[in-house]
């Protein structure tokens, strides 16, 4: 019986699934989040649902910074753009909730395209100052567009409707998510495989060495921020299912950093990055949120103490992670995995 893995050709090298191990783990893992709402409680299914959401944005900013190196501080003012667009379309407009998801999706990437014009020009510490010029800019239309957005007041969300399915249902909203965050997923996998994917590292790698071997960089980055920003706004849209009232402080520059904190942690440049991310951030949080309770509980006096217990503790987890583990969770699962497949030749 053959040991290891060999491959003939290229498209046996650059396939998704490479061993049967993978495939089952994989069909389980999908088996236990189809049959999770019908053990799960409400409040699981709700957290579930925000996780799905943050993994579909997080793939988006991690193609734009983690696989072409565009920092984005304005990824949450995207998703307010999907959000809106989707809740103006089925809300004002009588536009069918799917359709109307897509939609908001298209129309999010021109916005991020139109703010993406100047990173042919602008990099690193720069580009990040016009991603928060684009992020205070979106904010400050969504507050004074009264007429359309609801201004300051927000806006009701319509919850939309697939045939037998209504997605003011935690369960039926928490399937369409698990669909999307997997099409997410596996869309994110195959844009990187492909040679745009190619395009984008060989950007992030070395631009000029990029650009002298033929790579159109305007259009690429340019894709990058379309990509990025599509999937920003089918977050933006799923989350305004969710919260079924939407503000302007739903999408704030705290949110952004949020997400690429989230990217962060997981691992820039790595298609788990964004998964590990988001389930270390929840995870953390919702410990957090025990531990802040018990505090509360146990010293009542001492309320205000607790306040910033929250950002003080991811503040400093982003800053241990920048200095002991800069390549993210991913990174140190490729590890531990390979650590395992070469055992006990592991050097």
């Amino acid at each position: 019986m053959p040991a290891g893995i060999y491959h003939e050709n290229y498209r046996s090298d650059e396939r998704i699934f490479q061993t049967w191990f993978v495939k089952i783990w994989l069909i389980a893992f999908l088996i236990v989040c189809v049959l999770f709402p019908f053990f799960g409680s409400e409040y699981m299914i709700s957290t579930m649902i925000e996780v799905g959401i943050a993994i579909i944005a997080c793939h988006g900013l991690n193609l734009l910074t983690g696989f072409t190196g565009q920092i984005s501080l304005g990824h949450a003012a995207f998703m307010g753009v999907g959000a809106y667009t989707c809740s103006i379309l089925v809300g004002q407009a009588g536009v069918p909730f799917i359709v109307a998801l897509f939609c908001a999706g298209i129309i999010t990437a021109l916005v991020g395209m139109v703010f993406g014009i100047p990173s042919l020009r602008l990099r690193g510490l720069y580009l990040a100052m016009a991603t928060i010029a684009a992020q205070f800019i979106i904010e400050f239309t969504i507050r004074r567009w009264d007429k359309l957005t609801g201004g300051v007041e927000g806006m009701y969300v319509d919850p939309g409707t697939l045939g037998p399915f209504h997605f003011d249902d935690r369960i039926h909203l928490y399937y369409l998510t698990f669909v999307l965050a997997v099409a997410a997923t596996m869309t994110t996998k195959n844009i990187i495989r492909a040679r745009s994917g190619r395009a984008f590292v060989a950007i992030r790698d070395r631009y000029l060495a990029a650009e002298v071997i033929g790579v159109n960089l305007f259009k690429y980055r340019l894709l990058s921020f379309a990509v990025s920003s599509f999937f920003a706004g089918v977050a933006g849209a799923l989350l305004a299912q969710y919260l079924e009232v939407i503000t302007h402080e739903s999408f704030t520059i705290l949110q952004s950093i949020d997400y690429l904190a989230m990217c962060i942690i997981g691992g820039l440049g790595y298609i788990l990055g964004g998964i590990f991310g988001v389930a270390f951030w929840f995870i953390l949080e919702r410990l957090l949120e025990v531990v802040t309770t018990t505090l509360n509980s146990a010293y009542p006096d001492h309320v205000t103490w607790f306040v910033s217990i929250r950002e003080i503790v991811f503040g400093l987890v982003i800053i241990l992670f920048l200095i002991f583990e800069p390549d993210g969770l991913a990174a140190r699962w490729r590890t531990i995995r390979a650590y395992w497949k070469l055992w006990p030749f592991s050097y």
